[in-house]
C-alpha cells in the first residue's frame, strides 16, 4: 500500500479522534443560577449573597438586584456558599458549605463530599460565597492587612516684601473587620495624623533710622500638629467599647504637647449606605505641657461625635466635634471641630477643603485661646 493511500485511510480516523478528545477535554459551561419569585417570574444569573433578610442576585438581563427573601419561591445555585444561622457570623454558627437550593421555606446545602444539610429559612442569617467566608470569618486577618485610607497635602508659597512658606500634610487610615459591609463589624482601628508647618517674614517698613540703617524683618512661625488612634470592639452592630490616644501641639496657643490616654463607649446612631453618625464618650488621663505657666495633669472626658455623608457625584462630607471637660480642673476644658469636603477630581485623586478649629480655654500665658485653620489641597485615596 502506498504512503498516499495510508494517509488517506488514517486521516478521517485521526480527525474523528481529535474531535472526540477536544469535546471531552473542554470544560462544561456551568449552569446559571436560577431565582423564581412567588408570582412565578424567573431570573437567571448569579447569586451574590443573602444577608439581612435580602437576596442579592445579579441577573443576566436586569443587573444586580436586592430582593426580600419572602418574595423568593425557589433559588438554585451550583456555586459554593457558606450558610450561617442568624447571629454574629462565626465558625460556631456555620451550617455547611456547598451548593444551594432554597425552596418551600427550607434551605438545603449540598457539600461536595458530605450529605446534604437542610435548614429552615427563618433560621438562615447569611449565605456568603466560600472564598469571602474563608477570608473574613474563618481566618483572623493580620494587623498589617485590610487598611484603607488617604493622604492629603497642600502648600502656600509667597515671595515678595512678605515671604511666606506653609505646608500641610496628613494621613488617615482605617481598618474594619470584616472588610465587607454586609457582615456586622467585629472591630475597627483608625489612625490620623496631620501637620501644618510654616513661617513668614515681613520687612519692617519704614526701616529703623538708628544703628546700621539696614532693613530688618520680623519672623512668625506656624506649627500645628495632631495625631490620634482609636480601637473599637463591637458588642453588636451599633454598640462598641473603645480605647483612644491622641497628641496635639499648637505653637499658636503655646501648647508644647497635649497627651490623652483613655477608654470609653461608642454608639452608631445612624448607619445607612450614605450616612453614618457615631456618638462617643470616654474617661481619660490628660497632660498639657505649656510654653508658659503651669503644665496641668487632668482627668477628663471626651464627648464626641463623628459624621460622614456621601453626597451626589461621590462628593464626601465629613465632620467631627469633641468637647473635653476636665473634672479636676474645670477651667482647663477644651474643644475641637473639624469639617471637610472631598470632591473627586481624577481617579483616586480628589480636591479637599477643610476647616479645623481648636479651642483651649486656659492656654499658655499671653497666647490666644482659639486657633483656626482653613486648608485647601489634594487627597489621594490609598485603597
Amino acid at each position: 500500500m502506498s504512503s498516499l493511500r495510508i494517509v488517506s485511510v488514517l486521516a478521517p480516523i485521526l480527525l474523528i479522534g481529535s474531535s472526540s478528545f477536544a469535546q471531552k477535554s473542554a470544560p462544561a459551561k456551568p449552569e446559571p443560577d436560577v431565582l423564581i419569585f412567588t408570582n412565578g417570574d424567573q431570573l437567571t444569573g448569579h447569586l451574590i449573597r443573602v444577608a439581612a433578610g435580602n437576596v442579592v442576585f445579579k441577573s443576566d438581563m436586569a443587573g444586580e438586584l436586592t430582593i426580600s427573601i419572602d418574595k423568593v419561591k425557589e433559588l438554585r445555585s451550583g456555586a459554593e456558599f457558606a450558610a450561617l444561622r442568624k447571629g454574629k457570623p462565626s465558625q460556631s454558627n456555620l451550617v455547611a458549605e456547598g451548593n444551594v437550593h432554597f425552596a418551600a421555606d427550607s434551605v438545603t446545602i449540598t457539600p461536595r463530599s458530605a450529605p446534604a444539610v437542610a435548614l429552615p429559612a427563618k433560621e438562615l442569617g447569611y449565605l456568603v460565597d466560600a472564598p469571602t467566608y474563608d477570608r473574613e470569618v474563618n481566618h483572623e486577618i493580620g494587623f498589617r492587612h485590610g487598611w484603607a485610607g488617604s493622604v492629603t497635602g497642600g502648600a502656600t508659597i509667597v515671595r515678595s516684601t512678605d515671604n511666606t512658606t506653609s505646608f500641610t500634610a496628613g494621613i488617615a487610615l482605617a481598618r474594619v473587620v470584616p472588610s465587607v459591609t454586609y457582615l456586622p463589624t467585629r472591630n475597627r482601628t483608625t489612625f490620623n495624623l496631620i501637620e501644618t508647618y510654616g513661617n513668614a517674614t515681613s520687612k519692617v517698613i519704614p526701616p529703623p533710622t538708628t544703628g546700621s540703617g539696614l532693613p530688618t524683618s520680623t519672623l512668625t512661625k506656624t506649627s500645628i500638629f495632631h495625631s490620634d488612634a482609636e480601637r473599637d470592639q463591637y458588642f453588636n452592630p451599633r454598640l462598641y467599647a473603645l480605647a483612644d490616644i491622641s497628641f496635639d501641639h499648637d505653637y499658636a496657643q503655646g501648647l508644647n504637647l497635649q497627651e490623652i490616654y483613655g477608654g470609653g463607649i461608642g454608639y452608631t446612631a445612624i448607619q445607612t449606605a450614605k450616612q453614618q453618625l457615631d456618638l462617643k464618650a470616654d474617661l481619660h488621663y490628660e497632660r498639657q505641657s505649656l510654653a508658659t505657666g503651669p503644665s496641668p495633669n487632668l482627668i477628663g472626658t471626651i464627648f464626641g461625635e463623628a459624621y460622614k455623608h456621601t453626597l451626589p457625584h461621590t462628593i464626601v462630607f465629613t465632620e467631627s466635634a469633641n468637647f473635653i471637660p476636665a473634672w479636676n480642673e474645670p477651667a482647663d476644658y477644651s474643644a475641637m471641630l473639624t469639617a471637610a469636603l472631598t470632591l473627586p477630581t481624577y481617579k483616586r485623586l480628589s480636591t479637599s477643603l477643610a476647616v479645623t478649629d481648636n479651642y483651649l480655654n486656659d492656654p499658655a500665658l499671653y497666647y490666644d485661646k482659639n486657633s483656626f485653620q482653613f486648608v485647601a489641597g489634594f487627597t489621594y485615596a490609598l485603597k
